[in-house]
């Protein structure tokens, strides 16, 4: 399996989450106010499983594909079905909805909570998904001038490793796994020179499918013609002779080579 988490997970529906979240925040509430807003996360965490049982803390998530493989962290997973992830900033930020729905999709759960602890009052929110891997595998596939480089069909291992993993998920895990599979020398990310009238303002770095070529996977859900105008601009002050534009949308897959 392309996907495996180092317990037994139980699929709720939104009843039964609810009860669990009921009893889980009251205990959050108390810490709160015991605590105070100013510990790290991992204190947090600890003291909740320490108060409320059946409670699994960094409980491990695997996705392999080939020799490519990641693991993530839930921080927090009670009665093996409702997902609380902790967070201690200053507000919550759409890259925080973001992780916990990449994990919700990736077990297969439905409902999971966000929680920040270093407001002054306790900010939560709840992520849902009905999304499962079977309905994230059936995508559409266009090619928009799609050119390959580097002598590796960057488009089949793409289409092969969603058809495994599904849409829907991190952009950094598609993007960390297909520079793996590229496998060039250099590393992961790589430096090119960004220059204004010959003048070298710096350099910035890049994931390149082969030299000079960099790829960039996005997740758009509309107004993708808004990519293009700035990866023209991007090519006219670097080096780089084409970008490599993948769009991971929900239902659709698009593929396009913008070049200088």
């Amino acid at each position: 399996m392309p996907v495996n988490v180092d317990t037994v997970i139980n699929r709720l529906d939104q009843v039964a989450f609810g009860k669990i979240v009921h009893d889980v925040m009251r205990c959050v509430f108390d810490i709160h106010n015991e605590f105070g807003r100013f510990f790290d996360e991992k204190i947090y965490q600890r003291e909740l499983a320490r108060r409320f049982p059946d409670t699994q803390l960094e409980v491990p998530v695997h996705v392999t594909f080939e020799d490519f493989s990641k693991t993530y962290f839930l921080d927090a997973l009670v009665a093996r079905s409702a997902i609380f992830e902790f967070k201690t900033v200053e507000a919550l930020a759409a890259r925080h909805r973001s992780q916990l729905l990449n994990y919700l999709l990736l077990t297969e759960l439905s409902h999971g909570k966000l929680v920040n602890m270093r407001t002054e009052k306790v900010q939560y929110e709840f992520i849902n998904t009905t999304l499962r891997l079977c309905g994230r595998t059936g995508f559409q596939v266009t090619a928009e001038g799609w050119q390959e480089f580097g002598g590796k069909p960057v488009r089949q291992w793409v289409e092969a490793f969603l058809g495994e993993v599904g849409t829907g998920l991190d952009n950094s895990l598609y993007e960390e796994a297909l520079t793996h599979w590229i496998g060039r020398e250099e590393p992961e990310m790589q430096e090119v020179e960004v220059v204004s009238n010959e003048t070298l303002l710096g350099l910035q770095k890049f994931r390149l499918v082969a030299p000079d070529v960099a790829f960039k996977i996005t997740a758009f859900s509309n107004a993708t013609d808004l990519f293009v105008p700035h990866a023209h601009k991007l090519l006219e002050h670097t080096k780089l002779q084409a970008i490599q534009w993948i769009n991971i949308a929900r239902n659709e897959v698009s593929y396009r080579t913008i070049h200088q």
